[in-house]
């Protein structure tokens, strides 16, 4: 008979979680053999906005630009670190193969550059942006725990006398031929040339910091075939800084120094070139400035609470005392759901951000652990709910653990954040296998959200918000 009535549980927590109502349900079930009670109920349930603070600044991409949220009206600045890999088989052109050769016959190289490649932008292309980019002194050490707040200049990490170029732009370039820009194999990119004369730390001087490279793979070609020999003797990397500029963000994807010399190919001579590149085998950081008055005046407003990013706005929920700590504490939470409605945005600009497409619940005590140690959800005690545009809203289907973890919690008197849950916009790294009806989709990394996303979430108010939970409960009475 028991097993009967865990069927008929399971079924009752299927059907509530698929019901798109509510209300309260008030189902039991009630045998005299087994003693079982199995109901549901909803609560309403209180949110509000919270400043996210300082977030894990790890991120499989760059963004580099200033935008202003038409949402929130908040300010947001992203500037980009990165350093530089290299193969342990990377190989430059002997010598003798290198036709740019300065009067005493030493290598140079002809023009040097770094590109900023992206595929994905916010806002107007042809604003006007300018930016300053600074040689670090160190390279940033893997290992350590870096946030948006991390600043490098501020840290000391750039080197005094060290590379430094200003330069204005557009993310569409139109120093560009139009032929080149609309060529199927163009690829969009920020172009910081380095012509200018470059000297190294030992004080001697080159034309510009390509030669540099050159010639110290002429004295040093291990440095260039061993990522941290390379970061710790050749170039620890580069600080890209808006200093300038407003209505454009760049995704950057690669970074890549490029290193133009003309090679001999027999009597003549032809244009060749060696690249170095940023990716995520290597540490890239972005730091983003927004105004911290402003972001704090939004944590006053009431009606609806904010999801934003980065400039870092997370909804705070606090789950119904009566499930975590009164009536149902002896009780088996066998499910419970949640629906977030999104408060849809009366500004129509085409510059916009864009509603966050993933956002993660967790305990609002477990977030620095969990993005530090690069969790992944175990819809236990951590979910994710994928925004959905038909109902406009994110539907947590069962967090129940989260519930039982906040019950065992109290019956162990834990109390700090009990019972508080954090709403956070989340980027997905995933792998799909497989095929057809045997397709999967795996997440392979769950990180901060670093591009620019904004939502108002129905909530925070005393007056019917919407905002309720579902519950199915359970427990077999004593006889």
């Amino acid at each position: 008979m028991k097993k009967v009535l865990f069927f008929l549980a399971v079924s009752l927590v299927f059907l509530i979680s698929c019901d798109d109502t509510t209300g309260n349900v008030g189902v039991s079930l009630i045998t005299e053999n087994d003693k079982l009670e199995v109901s549901a109920d909803s609560f309403d349930v209180s949110s509000e906005s919270v400043l996210a603070g300082n977030i894990a600044a790890y991120s499989a991409t760059g963004y580099l630009g200033r935008m202003i949220d038409n949402e929130s009206k908040v300010n947001v600045t992203a500037n980009f670190m990165t350093q530089f890999h290299v193969l342990d088989n990377y190989e430059m052109p002997v010598k003798d193969s290198i036709a740019s050769l300065d009067k005493k016959g030493r290598v140079i190289a002809d023009s040097c550059e770094i590109r900023l490649f992206y595929k994905k932008r916010y806002g107007d292309k042809l604003s006007q942006m300018k930016l300053t980019v600074y040689e670090l002194d160190k390279p940033i050490e893997e290992g350590i725990d870096y946030n948006t707040d991390f600043d490098p200049i501020a840290k000391g990490y750039i080197r005094k006398g060290g590379l430094r170029v200003n330069r204005s732009y557009t993310l569409e370039d139109l120093s560009e031929p139009d032929s080149v820009r609309n060529s199927s194999k163009y690829e969009k990119n920020i172009n910081i040339r380095l012509h200018d004369k470059y000297t190294d730390k030992d004080g001697k001087t080159y034309n510009n910091f390509g030669t540099y490279l050159m010639r110290k793979y002429q004295e040093k070609p291990e440095c260039f075939r061993n990522s941290y020999r390379f970061l710790h003797d050749i170039c620890a990397g580069f600080y890209f800084k808006i200093t300038d500029g407003e209505g454009s963000m760049a995704n950057i994807e690669q970074a890549q120094i490029n290193i133009y010399y003309r090679k001999k190919e027999g009597k003549k001579e032809k244009v060749s070139f060696t690249k170095l590149v940023g990716t995520e085998e290597v540490l890239q950081l972005t730091n983003f400035d927004d105004n911290k008055e402003q972001l704090k005046s939004l944590m006053g407003e009431t009606g609806h609470t904010y999801l934003s990013s980065p400039a870092g706005i997370f909804t705070q929920i606090t789950l119904p005392d009566d499930i975590v700590n009164g009536k149902y504490q002896d009780y088996v939470i066998n499910s419970a759901k949640i629906e977030v409605r999104c408060v849809n945005n009366k500004n129509s600009s085409v510059y916009n951000f864009g509603v966050p497409q993933h956002i993660l619940m967790l305990p609002a005590d477990s977030v620095k652990a969990f993005f530090t140690h690069t969790r992944l959800n175990d819809n236990k005690t951590s979910f994710l709910a994928t925004y959905n545009p038909v109902r406009n809203s994110y539907i947590f289907n069962n967090i129940s653990g989260i519930i039982n973890l906040f019950k065992q919690a109290r019956s162990s008197s834990v109390t700090g954040n009990l019972g508080k849950v954090l709403l956070i916009p989340v980027d997905l790294q995933t792998i799909t296998t497989g095929s057809g009806a045997e397709k999967k989709t795996t997440v392979t990394m769950i990180s901060n959200k670093m591009g620019l996303s904004s939502t108002k979430l129905l909530g925070n108010t005393t007056k019917g918000n919407g905002l309720r939970i579902t519950v199915v409960y359970s427990k077999f009475k004593d006889k």
